[in-house]
């Protein structure tokens, strides 16, 4: 990384991504002249860290983004659609991690390690994938540069921290209230989240006329442009369990050519930010409350799918605020400035 310093706001930093891209962009000594935090105007005058100082918080509909260099957008997807424009107006270039930019053409979607290089393409805006995109694909891009792919099916097993803190709060509530045997009361999702599992993503998601949900059909449609390929088949069922931290996912790849579960360990373990835990034989896999808090996607279970001529089945788990937004995103901002793209 080049000696130059950055001025670098978070929109959106009072939530559950934005706390962790706070916590990230200082951790990893990103080279941070100046720092600004907005959120909506409730946080406004909100005073919150940034190493041994506290920054206060600016109301993002009357934030004025000249100067900044970065801004990390995590405010959801109306607020990425009103104020990022506005934000590159100002002269920054806008790293968003909602959906709102993900498919438009001219919009890179971007995981480092996979296409970094198509950084350079953007117009004032990258686009941070989906959470559980990104750690599929992860798994998935050393498979197919080795044995090309054919066809994924993925189900996902989606902790609840993906709707946010008040969805965190939801769970530890209920859990209380089910133990308790006092009523439980769901404001979050369409039905307590507490001992069940819902397959239903995002939770006020209408099912389009095909069955699926949107949540569902971001990863066929992201996974096609990050891999720079529309011929590879997605079938999906993403489902929201009682977990607090990190999601977790089954993939089976039907692939153009054979590799063995012994070559996919080693293609897998060799590639940046993936960690393989496989022995079964000692009950070592992938647990989402040992992936949380971590960087890498780690992937287990790696076994020979019988029923096709070429197949493989994998367990896919990884912190979704971490790597499957604030670290992907800060990653992004690294590269920028490592190849002086800022």
């Amino acid at each position: 990384m080049n000696e130059k310093k950055y001025t670098v706001a978070i929109a959106g930093a009072t939530g559950a991504v934005g706390e962790k891209m706070r916590e990230i962009l200082f951790q990893r000594n990103f080279p941070v002249s100046q720092v600004r935090y907005m959120a909506s105007s409730r946080s406004m005058g909100r005073k919150l860290p940034w190493g041994d100082e506290q920054v206060e918080v600016e109301d993002l509909a009357q934030a004025d983004f000249k100067g900044v260099d970065i801004a990390l957008f995590s405010a959801g997807g109306s607020r990425s659609q009103k104020y990022a424009p506005r934000a590159v107006a100002d002269g920054a270039i806008v790293i968003d991690n909602s959906s709102a930019f993900r498919m438009d053409e001219g919009v890179p979607l971007i995981v480092p390690e996979i296409n970094g290089g198509e950084i350079k393409r953007h117009k004032g805006i990258i686009a941070n994938p989906n959470c559980s995109t990104i750690q599929m694909v992860m798994a998935l891009k050393p498979i197919y540069e080795y044995a090309g792919i054919k066809r994924v099916v993925v189900t996902t097993f989606q902790s609840v921290s993906g709707s946010g803190m008040n969805a965190i709060k939801e769970l530890e509530l209920q859990s209380k209230n089910v133990l308790e045997g006092t009523p439980e009361k769901s404001e979050v999702f369409p039905y307590p989240i507490a001992f069940e599992c819902i397959p239903q993503i995002p939770n006020s998601d209408a099912f389009g006329e095909n069955g699926y949900t949107s949540e569902e059909m971001k990863l066929l449609n992201e996974t096609r442009k990050i891999m720079g390929d529309d011929k590879i088949a997605v079938t999906m069922t993403t489902v929201r369990v009682p977990v607090f931290i990190s999601h977790c996912e089954s993939v089976n790849v039907e692939t153009e050519k054979d590799i063995t579960p012994e070559k996919a360990r080693e293609i897998l373990d060799s590639f940046p930010g993936v960690k393989v835990q496989d022995d079964p034989s000692k009950e070592i896999y992938p647990l989402a409350r040992k992936a949380a808090g971590k960087d890498e996607v780690f992937v287990g279970r790696i076994r020979k799918d019988e029923s096709v001529q070429y197949g493989l089945n994998m367990w896919v788990v990884s912190d979704n605020i971490r790597k499957g937004a604030a670290l992907n995103a800060i990653q992004i901002a690294e590269y920028m400035a490592t190849n002086n793209l800022v």
